[in-house]
């Protein structure tokens, strides 16, 4: 059944018989204020229309110090109290309001001693000391070219509290801390009128009166924070309903919750994103009493820690969602992700990306389950994520690498699962001394050995593919920020596997530094690369690694990472967003304006994907031109098996043959075996055979399969394993087989892999 706070979720005009018919401002910046330096607490009735302030100073907004443009400048304080009396000549004419504040570091707002909004302090309800510091620092906007921050006033709070006659706007503006170098309080109130009347004054050109939202082909996802603030820290617990009548579908807001209603606990989160107005979450589903509530949300498989994600900066909207897509197209696991709008306490807050978090779970990172009780054994081996990013302060959730990043700085190695506080000493000691003895082989002089070498402790096909991802997105804060491992335990393979991808939004030519906005360079040495680690420079000084990592990228540009193949995923995904994408850049104004780091300033949409495209199809024809390796080199191997093969063979019954006498005479091989299922589907192949001392050699035959394909060789080992693979050596799910052998005369064996 339907909760009854959907009348309170939703911009409560809709629900109304009354429409506005324009918006005017009661209460403006520039106004004459009385206003007290927060030195001491004030009287507790300071906040009422009946407090007398004729003992308070008085000045022309905004008042503050430090910004430039305060046209009142006080002294240097932990706070400031405001206040201004305006006039409401008839309440029945007023349908809505929305109180504009551009401050610096926090502020709590009230009409007739009712708060109405607040930000960055405390929780509602309560009354900051004059001494009390922001919870987080936030910068004013006007100063520098911005618009105020916009705060919707709950339309009940506003029916109930506004009086005909006298009113009073009572402000208190927070600094994060007495060293501050700023303060700022510059507030503006407006009024939704339902008539033609016009007793206020006009709205400052800024002025976006909210948006009326009313359907979407999107999922609609609604939260009622039930009064509360959300925050960085704490989460606070709330209301969630999504309304997804499926794809192709229209979702009204008037229609049930069909896809989630319950409670979640939501926070801030991200780092510098964190300044922006549109604000990234953080969520966890609960059930009633407040447990973790593993639920299927929007298609996804089930789980209870999700991301709220709001691309702002990124204004094509797609830079991680097209990245995470390309990774789960190569055959790893990305966070999946789900386009919906977003509307929080009857604002409006426009595209979003629901994605899963970065988790241990059987459908996220599929490693074991590390509990307090794996000490030893191989139970202790995984499974751990862990993750290259900056240093936290924090203690307990990061080591220091004995090794420095490549500019010669510190590298810092967080704990991402099982959080480092969690962990009991024998588990932190083993996973950073694997870590050690990875990058210790990998700087040693026998780096390249398949023994004793970084091939022993890292999954090569990973590192490859972590290293194309974030070499076509240019990401300034690859390899150095959020970039993450697992590894699971010895049994299933134990070794550290570079993903999954995260955080691309100042990549594909989204930054204006570290060289981020053009489409040329390696981010692996250029740009931002002199916190990188060592890992990926140094891999590439393996010829066997570089060659590998040539052939994954032929492969790919033929597929997944062919221009059409991207640009088309664009091309459908901005068809998908069209009416949505209008909503959102209405809401947040931001085309045609600059917005930290932006490399370029699209004046439309279209301009932001035209740019965003030509982009990546400039990027891929660089990459094409300028990365190293031999695709077609044999990659290091001494086995007679295909030291003299046809490298250039490009036919379903290619053979590889060698002309070494001292092979003539071999038994029939009754020991070879098959890895594999049935092939499903038809696509290009190659063999790889794999012999008995672990010498990888690419028999590169290039076929095409069907269900009659015949893929001829001719082996000299007894001991060779035989697999169909991509290039790169990844195992075909899949395929069923049988062997034929044939002895000749001359003591060669060749057998036929018969594909059914």
């Amino acid at each position: 059944m339907r909760k009854l706070f959907f009348v309170f979720t939703f911009f409560p005009l809709l629900l109304s018989s009354q429409t506005i018919n324009h918006w005017e401002t009661a209460v403006f910046d520039n106004d004459i204020w009385k206003y007290l330096e927060g030195t001491y607490e004030p009287d507790t009735n300071w906040r009422k229309l009946s407090f007398n302030d004729a003992s308070w100073l008085q000045g022309e907004g905004g008042v503050g110090y430090g910004d430039g443009d305060d046209s009142t400048i006080i002294s240097a304080v932990s706070s400031l109290y405001l206040r201004k009396t305006f006039t409401i000549v008839d309440t029945s004419d007023i349908l809505a309001s929305i109180l504009n504040v551009d401050y610096d570091d926090a502020f709590v707002a009230y009409l007739n001693n009712v708060e109405i909004a607040r930000a960055n302090i405390g929780t509602v309800g309560d009354h900051p000391l004059y001494n009390q510091g922001s919870s987080a620092q936030h910068e004013a906007q006007m100063y520098q070219g911005g618009n105020p921050s916009q705060f919707l006033i709950n339309t009940q709070v506003l029916k109930d509290n506004i009086v005909p006659g006298n009113n009073v706007l009572s402000v208190q503006v927070h600094n994060a801390n007495l060293t501050s170098s700023d303060l700022t309080g510059r507030i503006f109130l407006s009024f939704g009128i339902s008539n033609t009347s016009t007793n206020y004054s006009p709205t400052p050109s800024w002025f976006q009166p909210p948006l009326i939202f009313t359907s979407s082909n999107l999922p609609i996802v609604v939260i009622n924070t039930l009064g509360q603030n959300i925050m960085d820290d704490p989460r606070i617990v709330c209301d969630m309903g999504i309304i997804d009548n499926g794809f192709g579908n229209i979702n009204s807001v008037y229609d049930a919750f069909n896809d989630y209603n319950g409670k979640i606990s939501i926070e801030y989160r991200g780092s510098s994103s964190q300044s922006f107005p549109k604000k990234t979450y953080a969520l966890e589903t609960q059930d009633s009493i407040g447990n973790n509530n593993n639920i299927s949300i929007l298609g996804m498989p089930v789980e209870n820690d999700w991301i709220l994600y709001a691309p702002y900066s990124d204004k094509s909207l797609m830079r991680n969602f097209l990245t995470f897509d390309l990774g789960r197209k190569m055959g790893n696991y990305s966070p999946r992700t789900v386009y919906c709008e977003l509307v929080i306490n009857g604002d409006y807050k426009g595209i979003y990306i629901l994605m899963e978090k970065i988790k241990r779970d059987n459908d996220r990172v599929d490693i074991a389950k590390l509990d307090a009780d794996d000490l030893a054994g191989d139970s202790l081996t995984g499974g751990y994520i862990i993750k290259v990013d900056k240093y936290t302060g924090t203690g307990g959730t990061d080591w220091l690498s004995d090794f420095s990043n490549i500019g010669g700085g510190p590298l810092y190695i967080q704990y991402h699962y099982p959080e480092g506080s969690a962990m009991l000493p024998q588990q932190l000691d083993y996973i950073e001394q694997f870590v050690d003895s990875f990058e210790y082989a990998l700087s040693g002089p026998n780096f390249t050995d398949s023994l004793i070498g970084y091939s022993k402790y890292i999954d090569v096909n990973s590192f490859i593919d972590f290293y194309i991802v974030n070499e076509l997105a240019k990401d300034i804060d690859a390899y150095r920020l959020s970039s993450y491992l697992y590894k699971d335990r010895d049994d299933n393979g134990g070794k550290l596997t570079m993903g999954p991808l995260w955080d691309f939004n100042l990549a594909y030519g989204n930054a204006d530094y570290c060289s981020g906005g053009i489409p040329i360079g390696w981010e692996v040495n250029s740009g931002c690369g002199g916190n990188n680690p060592f890992w990926f420079e140094r891999l590439l000084d393996d010829t066997t690694y570089q060659n590998k990592l040539k052939c994954r990228w032929e492969y790919l540009r033929e597929r997944s990472f062919h221009q059409d193949s991207i640009f088309n995923f664009i091309d459908s995904i901005s068809l998908y967003l069209n009416d949505a994408q209008q909503r959102n850049f209405q809401r947040w104004n931001i085309l045609g304006i600059y917005v930290w780091p932006n490399y370029y300033v699209g004046n439309t949409y279209q301009d932001e994907l035209t740019f965003f495209k030509t982009w990546i199809g400039d990027r891929l024809v660089w990459i094409d031109n300028n990365l190293g390796g031999n695709c077609y080199e044999i990659l290091g191997c001494t086995d007679p098996l295909a030291c003299n093969y046809d490298i250039l063979a490009n036919t379903n019954d290619g053979s590889c043959h060698y002309n070494s006498s001292s092979y003539d005479t071999l038994v029939s091989n009754i020991s070879i075996s098959w890895n594999g299922i049935i092939l499903t589907a038809s696509g290009d192949y190659s063999v790889i055979l794999y012999n008995s001392v672990g010498c990888d050699s690419i028999v590169n035959l290039n076929f095409i399969f069907d269900p009659a394909s015949v893929i001829n060789y001719n082996s000299t080992n007894q001991k060779t394993l035989i697999k169909i693979t991509d290039i790169l050596g990844r195992e075909t799910n899949g395929t069923r087989n049988k062997f034929l052998f044939y002895i000749f005369d001359d003591g060669t064996v060749e057998k036929k892999i018969i594909i059914e």
